[in-house]
């Protein structure tokens, strides 16, 4: 079995991103699960703060979650054609220590998937990460984007995906990506 894991970068209760989470556990391929967590809690990095009281436990557990699971999803919102600071703070805090980075993130298979209000979906986003995830020596798939782009006519008021047309999209990319992700264990 294929453990995914994945995590959405909006702490915004109806959000888009959580949802398309959230649809993409229940659209997972039958060889796989996607387990998720929440980086609400998650406090701004701070180096005095991590030398003073080490790694706060939420991100300590999300750190060995990611650790053992095969591949990563993230599942980016895009605020201002860019990496929405919140989700890049999370995963700052998670590739602390520097020596413990490669144990959570060094070859591990990510894709990047996200919805917006926008016309582009979250290709700036998706885009912008992948300077971070080669600086965190990660192996992202390019098989096939999702760039879920008018998401205020795709989700209902508590951000479930109801379009099945999105949903098939995500499906197909979940399939792509946890083929990618056995072929590369």
């Amino acid at each position: 079995m294929i453990t995914i894991f994945g995590l959405s970068g909006s702490l915004r209760k109806g959000s888009y991103n959580a949802g398309l989470l959230r649809a993409a556990v229940e659209l997972m391929p039958e060889n796989a699960r996607l387990e998720t967590a929440s980086i609400e809690g998650i406090p701004l990095y701070n180096a005095d703060v991590e030398a003073a009281e080490g790694i706060p436990e939420v991100v300590a557990r999300i750190k060995d979650r990611i650790a053992a699971a095969n591949g990563l999803l993230l599942v980016t919102p895009e605020y201002n054609n860019s990496i929405p600071g919140v989700f890049k703070n999370a995963v700052d805090w998670i590739s602390r220590p520097p020596e413990d980075r490669f144990r959570v993130f060094k070859n591990r298979a990510v894709g990047i998937i996200g919805a917006s209000p926008g016309n582009y979906g979250t290709v700036f986003s998706q885009t912008a990460w992948l300077p971070v995830l080669r600086t965190l020596s990660m192996r992202p798939w390019f098989g096939k984007l999702l760039y879920v782009s008018g998401a205020m006519k795709l989700f209902d008021t508590s951000g479930n995906l109801t379009d099945a047309t999105t949903r098939s999209r995500l499906q197909s990319y979940l399939e792509g990506f946890v083929a990618f992700v056995q072929e590369n264990r």
